[in-house]
């Protein structure tokens, strides 16, 4: 959730499209994902006035208690679970629920996590280079940064953060390690920026951003986490039940889109396969046929939310 620091009411990124795909109802039953500051639960619950239910599932734990606090007044109208958005079908059965009428998650770092330096995401605060969400977590950012491998590392940043000077960047942290270990977001943001030539997006983003994105999403091991929540999103879903999702990078939203258009396609059989064997009906209704982007006037509000792609079905 890209919230702005300063906004009281913690408004999450693109809330009114949001809410409208989900279709809230009385009585529904709903999981927010990646609760946070608890925004989209607070609006799915008055949506769902009455005795809709909320599960809201986060495994940072400071936001997890943010949004215990905000959201105090719900009653049991309110459940919050710690735990990765991967896991809402074992979340689901342990409170006694089946099947969902909609889910969201928004696939950001929060603005609080940005700008507590101690978190470690940012490479424009000085703090201890972690960038764990769940501070269980075995490894940290750092850990990656000193142990692994110079080809691994260029590897991991091209991949992740679709850096194309990865190799250059991986040499120069290879270089540098070896005179003292890597302990700080500002070392590697400084050294990142001593690194890439100065014409190279001067205009646009800071050079270490591509790093930095790909360091945390290995940490967190994001990727791997989304693709086993779509499918076990769409088996918890109720016919006539909704899927939003907010991206902020190419890497996540590619892969929300494919899953999306696969399970919307009359066909999913492997094309090396003869004949169709999965009955060929689609799974779900495009809600969404191109991802949807922030207003103009939410941008004025809110610049972090410039790189949101908003994607949703509905299950057949």
């Amino acid at each position: 959730m890209n919230e702005s620091p300063g906004d009281s009411k913690h408004i999450p990124v693109m809330l009114g499209p949001v809410i409208e795909l989900l279709d809230c109802k009385p009585g529904g039953i709903y999981v927010d994902g990646t609760v946070g500051g608890g925004g989209y639960a607070r609006s799915i619950l008055e949506k769902s006035a009455g005795d809709g239910v909320v599960l809201g599932m986060d495994w940072d734990g400071e936001a997890l208690k943010r949004a215990r606090e905000r959201l105090d007044g719900y009653g049991e109208r309110l459940i919050l679970e710690m735990a990765d958005f991967a896991d809402i079908r074992r979340v689901l059965r342990k409170h006694g629920i089946g099947q969902v009428d909609g889910i969201v998650v928004d696939l950001g770092v929060s603005s609080f996590q940005i700008e507590d330096a101690q978190r470690g995401f940012s490479f424009s605060k000085e703090g201890p280079l972690d960038m764990r969400m769940n501070r269980d977590l075995p490894q940290t950012a750092a850990d990656l940064v000193n142990a692994l491998q110079e080809r691994d590392l260029a590897d991991l940043i091209y991949r992740y953060g679709e850096e194309r000077l990865s190799r250059r960047i991986a040499r120069a942290i290879a270089a540098a390690r070896r005179k003292g270990r890597i302990d700080t977001t500002r070392e590697l943001a400084e050294l990142i920026r001593k690194t890439v030539p100065a014409s190279r997006d001067a205009s646009r983003i800071h050079p270490a951003t591509r790093t930095f994105q790909a360091l945390r999403i290995a940490v967190n091991r994001e990727i791997d986490s989304l693709e086993r929540f779509l499918p076990e999103a769409l088996d918890v879903l109720k016919p006539g039940g909704r899927v939003c999702a907010v991206a902020f990078h190419s890497l996540e939203d590619r892969v929300v889109k494919e899953a999306f258009r696969n399970w919307a396609r009359s066909c999913r059989c492997p094309r090396e396969r003869a004949a169709c064997e999965c009955e060929g009906k689609p799974l779900v209704r495009l809600l969404t046929k191109k991802a949807l982007r922030p207003s103009a006037d939410e941008l004025e509000g809110n610049p972090r939310a410039r790189s949101a792609r908003l994607r949703a079905v509905e299950k057949l």
